[in-house]
């Protein structure tokens, strides 16, 4: 057979043998004389019985039907039924009784067909009939053939139990229904309709080959029942996805082309299938893909031909190669799974401690502020060694996870991980890493640290290490580790070096300040930063920061204690006679990393070095002391502020006197030295009593 074609069951068997037909409309009414002859129609049959083991339908079905005209007909009107009658003679029924062909008559009904119940074969191809009818009598029937009509409903079947074939291609058909009674059904052809959904036939037990090419199906489902399919054309539709098609036991040809296939995921059911060898994808998006075919082969091994070519041997191997290596890249990244979760739910377990940590922190700066200042203290520290005395939090694993995720802990109070050149600190426990014996390359490779849940001033303990352990990091980052306030950042001054330094807000509320950017730049201005939270630092950005906080470094070394300004310009001095002494004798342009470190400690202005961090317990020293002073300047504007109030009414309130006064003067002036004379006199009088 020709691939794309399709012979039917009737165009296959006329092929040997001429028979005359007679179509003729009956009516007692007329006489005989007045019975219209027209064409007589010829068909070739075959005398041999229709054999159903080969196969009937190839994958398209666009069939090529074999046809003959006829040489006459006669019909005659009738005023008693509106369908034509069948008639043959004795003769014809006799050679012929298995099969009638009604091809290209122009009918656009089913004509009566009596005394014709050894019918097999009935064929209506190529007529303009609009509903099946008129066949129930004719029980004996295997094949029926309305290709290329205009039927819009399958109907009129339920009597035909023996019916094996059903060809219903090219009409107007929308819905698959009332097929309950043909379960012999072998061959169902519904290409070239409107079909858009796949439904009633999962009862067809025994239907071995199923069309719906170039119907308007969107997705392939309710196929189960189907266990005799073998061969399955749905080509020309819109198919996106498949499913049920490995609930078919027996088959073996399967042809989607010219679909809107995207992925193999959307098809993926196929891949369990066992019994099918034959499968077409050409047509879609999916056959355009560079992977396509390796993917075919190696999730469907048992195929033979692929788009209508015969897979080859090195086909399958190269397809068996790429399975290996795509399940060896499903391990590993199942693997990289796993870490990726045990990560997850590592630093969820770190986040949830931090946030009870910072509940009870706040807690109890609520209940200090009710209490009074002679109440005994709360026995609950601030520090982070309160953490161990609270039992840790436990929870069930996430729903999604499978049997290889339930071993891992969700009990891990930190984390410490090394990605690239980046190491990332989770909680406070991940502090004690740098105590490890880290190897000489590794710690020469990490430029960047990560601290999160983990509160500053126990980052600031760690720093001396940090610059011991890891001479390279130059890029820090800070990421709900409670930075509250300008002074913090004096800490990282004691660092070798920093070129960017990274504050997330998120646990920073430091970063609400609307100078904070230019503190840090002032504050670490010998390390000469390169970026801020990403943003690059500018000349410009320096000379604004030494204009806002230049003077702060002088006030602040103006205001120290004597003792205290010895102790800092002493330190600054022997950082600078030791970067002397290591550099003497040494060649001119060899200087190294701690050379370079020692100018950095150098250059710090001593102005600057005198901005120190304060810590947390200094701050709780002083916290009654600030609040003394709060409330000291609170009154104290207040008062200023009174006074200037009463100023600013009496103010007013003499410029609302003023001009009348002013008017009374002038006037008693005027009056005064109307009488110059007396004046005068009077004048004289006033100097003279004075003396």
């Amino acid at each position: 057979m020709i691939p794309g074609k399709y012979r039917s069951v009737s165009g296959r068997a006329a092929n040997n043998v001429n028979c005359g037909l007679h179509l003729v409309i009956q009516t007692s009414s007329l006489p005989e004389k007045n019975k219209v002859r027209f064409k007589k129609v010829e068909f070739k049959l075959n005398k041999d019985p229709p054999s159903f083991p080969g196969r009937l339908l190839q994958h398209d079905l666009e069939r090529n039907y074999s046809s003959r005209q006829g040489d006459h007909i006669n019909l005659v009107s009738s005023s008693l039924s509106s369908f034509p009658i069948l008639q043959r003679s004795s003769e014809e029924k006799i050679l012929y009784s298995d099969r009638l062909s009604l091809e290209r008559q122009k009918l656009t009904v089913c004509p009566i067909i009596n005394g014709e119940d050894h019918l097999r074969l009935l064929n209506f191809q190529h007529n303009f009939i609009t509903r099946i009818q008129n066949i129930s009598n004719l029980q004996k029937l295997i094949s029926l053939d309305f290709y290329d009509n205009q039927i819009e409903e399958i109907s009129g079947l339920s009597t035909l139990r023996c019916l094996r074939v059903l060809l219903l291609g090219k009409n107007r058909i929308k819905k698959i229904s009332n097929l309950e009674n043909l379960k012999s059904l072998d061959v169902l052809d519904l290409h070239g309709n409107q079909i858009t959904k796949i439904e009633n036939i999962n009862h067809l037990c025994e239907l071995r080959v199923l069309n719906l090419a170039r119907n308007f199906l969107s997705h392939v489902d309710n196929l189960n029942g189907l266990d005799s399919l073998t061969e399955l054309n749905l080509r020309h539709n819109q198919i996106t996805f498949v499913r049920d098609v490995d609930n078919l036991p027996c088959l073996q040809h399967l042809f989607l082309s010219f679909n809107n296939i995207s992925s193999f995921d959307s098809v993926s059911c196929l891949a369990d299938s066992s019994s099918l060898s034959d499968i077409t994808f050409d047509g879609n998006p999916i056959a355009q893909e560079s992977w396509y075919k390796h993917t075919v082969l190696q999730n469907m091994m048992q195929l033979r031909q692929l788009d209508m070519k015969r897979i080859t041997e090195e086909e399958r191997r190269m397809a068996s190669v790429l399975a290996k290596k795509e399940e060896e890249k499903k391990r590993e990244s199942h693997k990289q799974s796993l870490l990726k979760e045990k990560k997850r739910l590592t630093i969820n377990n770190v986040a949830r401690q931090w946030d009870l940590q910072q509940q009870r922190v706040a807690n109890i700066a609520t209940n200090e502020d009710r209490k009074d200042s002679d109440s005994p203290q709360d026995p609950c520290q601030i520090d982070g060694s309160t953490l161990s005395t609270f039992p840790e939090e436990t929870g069930p694993l996430d729903s999604g996870l499978n049997n290889a995720l339930q071993g891992l802990s969700v009990i891990d109070t930190y984390l410490v991980e090394v990605d690239g050149d980046t190491l990332s600190l989770y909680g406070s426990g991940a502090l004690e890493s740098l105590d490890r014996n880290w190897s000489v390359q590794t710690a020469g490779m990490i430029t960047t640290v990560s601290f999160t849940f983990i509160e500053f001033d126990e980052i600031v303990q760690v720093l001396p290490k940090l610059k011991i352990k890891f001479p390279n990091s130059l890029h820090l980052k800070f990421k709900e580790t409670n930075l509250v306030m300008l002074q913090q950042f004096n800490a990282l001054a004691q660092l070798r070096r920093i070129d960017q330094l990274t504050i997330d807000p998120q646990g920073n509320p430091v970063v609400n300040f609307t100078l904070w950017k230019y503190y840090v730049l002032f504050r670490l201005s010998h390390f000469s930063m390169q970026k801020i939270n990403g943003t690059e630092v500018t000349q410009n950005d320096m000379i604004m920061a030494e204009r806002l906080f230049g003077i702060l470094a002088h006030v602040a070394s103006s205001e120290l204690p004597q003792y205290r300004l010895i102790s800092i310009l002493g330190d600054a001095r022997k950082k600078q006679f030791r970067y002397l002494l290591e550099s003497k004798g040494k060649k001119p342009g060899i200087i190294n990393e701690e050379n370079n470190d020692s100018k950095r400690l150098v250059g710090e202005n001593t102005n600057r070095a005198t901005l120190n961090y304060t810590t947390r317990d200094f701050y709780n020293e002083k916290l009654e002391e600030i609040k003394e002073k709060k409330k000291f300047c609170k009154t104290y504007v207040e008062d200023l502020v009174k006074e200037a109030t009463e100023i600013n009414m009496k103010n007013e309130a003499l410029q609302k006197l003023w001009p009348q006064m002013f008017i009374e003067l002038v006037r008693d002036a005027v009056i005064e030295i109307r009488n110059k004379n007396s004046y005068m006199k009077l004048c004289l009088q006033q100097i003279t009593d004075q003396k």
